[in-house]
């Protein structure tokens, strides 16, 4: 059985509008300027933490000691926030299903935090599709280090032959771990597509199933 990992955030779901809220909910408290989804875009891939550094900096408001209580209280926002403003990437669901009728083995390897993941693939019908899930806060290190992939794919119990993402955060964990990657040119990344490594890229998820069956097969990582 083959196996395929995915990122999350900007690759199977449109998280941004919902991100943008929670972290207005807290701008508000804190009395800083509130974000837009551009700006939002912009500061997801590297993790809640990382998000959080980038925002408080934009507005000249990041205190180092200040900083771990602000955190806490973003993510006690983040973990509450109902998962309704997230909606699936256009097609991305009947992909995964699709994928997953095919004899697929699926896993989610994010940085986005696990509360809030399960809690997603839960709400969109998911869960049960996704045999191993890794989040940023699994582990001590994050993509793009190789580890929480390598983790992935470990759990998956199946030969991973690519990691779907939409990010230069997503290209440098797959060629660290040493996974092809496939890019998805319509997620939140920041530099033109020929700049960042893949494998290949698709603009729609009908053609997922199709693009990764037109590969050779790959050298299995397990």
């Amino acid at each position: 059985m083959n196996g395929i990992v995915f990122d999350l955030d900007g690759t199977l779901i449109e998280s941004a509008p919902a991100i943008c809220d929670i972290a207005n909910g807290l701008m508000a408290e804190l009395d800083l300027p509130a974000l837009d989804v551009a700006e939002t875009r912009r500061y997801i891939g590297n993790g809640a933490s990382r998000f959080l550094e980038q925002a408080l900096q934009a507005r000249r408001a990041h205190s180092p000691d200040a900083f771990d209580t602000q955190f806490t209280r973003f993510m006690t926002l983040y973990d509450a926030a109902p998962p309704e403003a997230n909606q699936p990437m256009p097609g991305s669901g009947e992909a995964i299903h699709e994928l997953a009728a095919a004899g697929y083995s699926l896993a989610i390897c994010t940085n986005k935090p696990m509360q809030p993941t399960r809690t997603l693939l839960k709400s969109f019908g998911w869960d049960r599709l996704f045999a191993a899930v890794v989040a940023g806060d699994t582990l001590p290190e994050r993509k793009p280090h190789p580890e929480p992939l390598l983790k992935a794919t470990a759990e998956l119990g199946a030969a991973v032959t690519f990691y779907v993402g939409d990010s230069e955060v997503d290209a440098a964990t797959a060629e660290a771990a040493g996974l092809p990657f496939l890019l998805f040119a319509e997620g939140y990344r920041k530099s033109p597509l020929n700049e960042i490594p893949h494998a290949a890229s698709f603009s729609t998820f009908a053609e997922l199933k199709g693009l990764i069956e037109s590969f050779p097969v790959q050298p299995a990582t397990t």
